[in-house]
């Protein structure tokens, strides 16, 4: 079930960064940024007082939420220059390198998490990179 969530995560991904990038065009993109920020907090917040899940942030331990809020802050900083990114250049170029997050991803989950990473791993990532790379430097 989890690879059909991360496929809709993925598709989200694209049309967020589609219309992030149609809204930017006559916007600043820090603007931008904080309108669907509130977006955010409003849907976020309403999906937990929906679930009746208020309660829950009691059991929340000290160090989840310094992970939790240092991730917060990376969150809006990464968001932040993918939206002045999105300004000053094109979504098809741009995504692809911001999507590297997946490359990322991997690299640090087998550094700090001790995720095994096997060949397939690392070569998918490293085809990842390649193509990121010819597709962000590609011309008009």
């Amino acid at each position: 079930m989890w690879i059909v969530f991360a496929l809709l995560a993925a598709l989200a991904s694209a049309i967020v960064v589609t219309l992030t990038k149609a809204g930017v065009k006559n916007v600043d993109s820090n603007l931008a940024f904080a309108v669907q920020a509130v977006m955010i907090l409003l849907v976020s917040w309403s999906v937990i007082l929906g679930q009746g899940k208020l309660p829950d942030l009691r059991t929340i331990d000290r160090r989840s939420w310094i992970f939790l809020i240092v991730a917060g802050v990376v969150t809006c900083l990464s968001s932040l220059l993918s939206f002045r990114a999105l300004k000053l250049g094109n979504a098809s170029q741009v995504s692809p390198l911001t999507n590297l997050t997946l490359v990322f991803s991997v690299i640090l989950a087998g550094v700090f998490l001790k995720e095994k990473l096997s060949w397939q791993v690392l070569t998918g990532a490293a085809i990842m990179v390649v193509g990121a790379i010819i597709i962000a430097t590609s011309r008009d």
